[in-house]
């Protein structure tokens, strides 16, 4: 299993006000779907944060999500860890396949692939 990227995900209400503010280091808008927005650098596309006022499908807000190459063996690998499934393997409507899970940290990490 590879990891393709790593994002932050900032909880917030200011979704303008955070794109005007990362937009000032040089990120711009990739995807709005109204309750997340996810920005991206153009000269180094993985490079990307996302503010999310709360998760349209989950029960929690994550912190992190990791896009990974094999969605199927990082859900099998936590499983067998113990580690807590916070959201259940879910393919969504926006053309990702993701699981969230809660680290050792007790931050809640969401990891996707694209359909």
């Amino acid at each position: 299993m590879a990891v393709r990227r790593v994002m932050p995900v900032i909880q917030s209400e200011a979704a303008r006000e955070s794109r005007e503010f990362y937009g000032l280091l040089g990120f711009e808008e990739v995807m709005n779907l109204g309750w997340i927005t996810t920005l991206a650098s153009p000269s180094t596309p993985a490079a990307q944060v996302s503010v999310m006022t709360a998760d349209k499908t989950a029960p929690v807000t994550p912190e992190l999500s990791v896009e990974v190459d094999d969605l199927d063996a990082a859900y099998a690998a936590m499983r067998e860890s113990g580690a807590e499934i916070v959201h259940p393997l879910s393919d969504e409507e926006w053309g990702v396949r993701r699981f969230f899970v809660r680290d050792p940290n007790g931050r809640v990490v969401n990891v996707l692939s694209h359909r």
